[in-house]
């Protein structure tokens, strides 16, 4: 057994979370907040108070969610004192931002951007389109300084059990797999897939954010611990809960009865069921 300097001498040594990738981890924090505000308060008024016009009022709901979620999962990654208790959330919101900047640019003319546009849907756009050219690549630059700062990882002390880490890579290789259809073909595989209506922008737009909660899952099956996996948790149950109340708020846009609603459906109490058994697992008393 370790004396007390010399565990202190090993806890010294554990890579902290760079005080500039926190910083990052906060104002990303502060600005999906204010996005899924906007979408979830204003759902039916994306014309004056978001980028791009919405008008399916489900589809402006479930992007708040993802959103709000999202908040959730920065906000608890920022928090962490040790890298690898907030590194869970990195891959997922780089390679979130980095596809949604691919999709703005392919649906460049959807955006309010245009001198004919109202000077507050205007601006909007245009600080949507700073952000998604900012944030992906300074996340990957301080990504890339955080993984060359010095010293080791903590141990795993709350390993996640198989019957988690299983159903868990599974939902995430189908996030994945929907993510990808909807950004390769958004009309056709959301008419095949998705349970309401989706435009190009609409179906990209979820697609991006499918590919980055695939990513969140992966990162959690490849981490397997309940602390480290911590943020995606608490944002999983966050948007499963948020994005059950979309559903419930506009049933009218949503194609009740069919297999695509009840897969969606499916997927959220799934995701909402591992988000709270992974939360669990993680207040447990630590493995020694």
């Amino acid at each position: 057994m370790a004396t007390g300097a010399e565990q202190a001498a090993l806890t010294a040594n554990h890579r902290q979370l760079l005080p500039s990738m926190r910083a990052l981890l906060l104002v990303a924090t502060v600005l999906v907040l204010l996005a899924g505000a906007v979408l979830t308060l204003a759902p039916t008024g994306t014309d004056t108070w978001f980028a791009w016009t919405i008008d399916v009022p489900q589809t402006a709901a479930f992007l708040g969610a993802g959103y709000l979620a999202s908040a959730v999962v920065e906000a608890t990654s920022a928090r962490a004192h040790w890298w690898v208790h907030a590194r869970v959330a990195v891959p997922s919101v780089f390679t979130f931002t980095a596809l949604t900047l691919v999709v703005t640019l392919v649906h460049l003319q959807k955006f309010h951007l245009g001198p004919d546009q109202r000077p507050l849907p205007r601006g909007i756009a245009w600080l949507w389109l700073t952000i998604y050219a900012v944030v992906p690549v300074t996340m990957a630059v301080l990504w890339w300084r955080q993984q060359r700062e010095p010293g080791t990882d903590p141990p795993r002390t709350r390993p996640l059990p198989g019957l988690l880490r299983v159903p868990t890579g599974v939902v995430a290789a189908a996030l994945l797999g929907l993510g990808v259809a909807l950004l390769v073909a958004p009309v056709a595989a959301g008419a095949a897939l998705w349970p309401w209506d989706l435009t190009p922008l609409t179906g990209r737009a979820i697609g991006a954010w499918l590919v980055g909660l695939g990513v969140a899952g992966v990162s959690v099956v490849l981490e397997a611990d309940a602390l480290r996996a911590r943020p995606v948790a608490a944002g999983g149950l966050a948007l499963a809960v948020l994005a059950g109340v979309g559903l419930l708020r506009f049933p009218a846009d949503v194609a009740w009865g069919t297999p695509q609603a009840a897969g969606l459906v499916l997927a959220l109490v799934t995701w909402a069921g591992l988000s709270a058994a992974i939360i669990t697992v993680g207040r447990r008393p630590a493995d020694r």
